[in-house]
């Protein structure tokens, strides 16, 4: 059984840690990687953007009507309405539109927004965490562990 290390992000392996390079999806899609990526965004103040994708990927498997009504309104007040405590960065059509149909949402209300979000995270934020020491460290970490199980097997 491989040691676990103290933190959440060195679960993963180092094949799936050099995995998270390849795309802002692979990060999004494996929880370590998530977490990595998310304390990241908090390190640079910008993680409102990952906490307005992840509620709109819960918020899209919402069967009820009545709860898409009270989870739009929650995404709405928190990331979009005006003076919203995490506003996100959408253009003023993108906050208008959503704003003039908030009051009969749908499933798809914030899927544009949804869209600019991701952009700007895949295209801004993820090339830059991928140059990050943390990414840096994870990597290296992982590998260490790696070589160094290959020379003391019974760790």
């Amino acid at each position: 059984m491989p040691i676990t290390q103290q933190c959440c992000f060195h679960r993963s392996t180092t094949r799936e840690t050099m995995a998270w390079s390849e795309s802002v999806d692979t990060v999004l899609g494996n929880k370590d990687g998530l977490a990595a990526f998310r304390a990241f965004l908090k390190s640079e103040f910008s993680e409102e953007n990952i906490e307005f994708w992840l509620a709109c990927e819960d918020f899209k498997k919402t069967k009820s009507s009545v709860k898409i009504a009270s989870k739009a309104q929650k995404i709405y007040s928190e990331f979009i309405g005006a003076d919203a405590p995490k506003e996100i960065n959408i253009d003023f059509t993108t906050r208008d539109h959503i704003s003039q149909n908030i009051s009969e949402p749908t499933i798809n209300c914030f899927d544009e927004a949804q869209r600019l979000i991701y952009n700007l995270m895949a295209k801004d934020s993820f090339p830059r965490f991928l140059k990050s020491e943390s990414y840096k460290e994870l990597v290296n970490k992982q590998q260490q562990n790696r070589n160094q199980k290959r020379w003391l097997p019974f760790l």
